[in-house]
């Protein structure tokens, strides 16, 4: 697919900011460890640390200005020179993250400030994040009514694609999705969605408090498979007071981090697999 920034022009209804999670848990990260990096956000793929690769190709998108790192150790970036040229060149602020995921992206929201326009959020282990996967989500997202959208890819297309991965499922009337890490925050009122997602999350442990904020008939209704991905999408914009649309994006590798040790073997080889394929074009 042609560069969306192949004519030089901008997006204007694009997001403009982009904050990238890349904040890890307390205690030992066996993944990193494996990958023999310092932190999981600067594991090495193909010559440079994942993070650096997804900031890279989130500033190459026409509409964006500037991209917010949210990370627990932020003196790990300093030390990397890459870093500090985007930096120098106003292009990343780099922001500490709490323990806390959804406080992360609560504070990163306020610092960007949704009044001035959408804000893109992704993380740092989508190391096959592209252009044409910032299309499919973007421009259906343009045509949404919805003040959240979020990134979903089907079942049907990652087992096409990949009939082996093992992926986390939400299961609806009309398939199956897993997730694909990327979040537009379109207008203030989505602001309502993490905080409700705030509520919840000390309650991870404790599922009856959490099917309780759902609703009982919403959580009926979802395990016994009856509502569509629509249908759950309207029931969820009622309780955390926000209009969510899912944006189906008809891409594979769209669903693709890097959590374990074979999502990250599947995506080295499959860049691999792409440069030699452009090797010999």
């Amino acid at each position: 697919m042609e560069s969306p920034s192949s004519d030089g022009a901008r997006d204007p209804s694009g997001p403009r900011r982009v904050v990238v999670l890349a904040g890890r848990r307390e205690g030992p990260d066996a993944l990193a460890a494996a990958a023999g990096a310092p932190h999981r956000a600067l594991i090495e793929i193909e010559g440079e640390p994942m993070l650096l690769r997804v900031v890279k190709r989130l500033l190459e998108w026409p509409s964006i200005d500037e991209v917010r790192v949210s990370i627990d150790a932020p003196d790990r970036l300093e030390a990397l020179p890459a870093f500090a040229r985007l930096g120098a060149a106003g292009r990343t602020l780099v922001e500490r993250s709490t323990d806390s995921p959804s406080a992360s992206v609560l504070e990163s929201l306020d610092r960007a400030g949704l009044d001035a326009g959408p804000v893109l959020v992704t993380t740092a282990d989508h190391a096959l994040l592209d252009e044409a996967i910032l299309e499919a989500f973007l421009a259906e997202s343009a045509r949404s009514e919805a003040d959240l959208t979020i990134g979903l890819v089907s079942r049907a297309t990652i087992e096409a694609r990949f009939p082996n991965a093992r992926r986390t499922y939400l299961r609806f009337r009309d398939d199956a999705y897993s997730g694909a890490n990327l979040f537009l925050f379109r207008r203030p009122a989505a602001r309502r969605a993490v905080e409700f997602w705030r509520r919840i999350e000390s309650e991870r442990k404790h599922p009856w408090r959490l099917a309780r904020a759902f609703g009982w008939l919403n959580l009926a209704l979802f395990l016994s498979r009856r509502l569509s991905l629509e249908d759950a999408m309207r029931r969820a914009s009622d309780v955390v007071g926000a209009r969510v649309e899912a944006i189906r994006i008809p891409i594979a590798e769209a669903a693709v981090d890097v959590d374990k040790i074979e999502d990250l073997e599947l995506v080295r080889d499959l860049l691999a697999r792409r440069r030699t394929r452009s090797a010999g074009a």
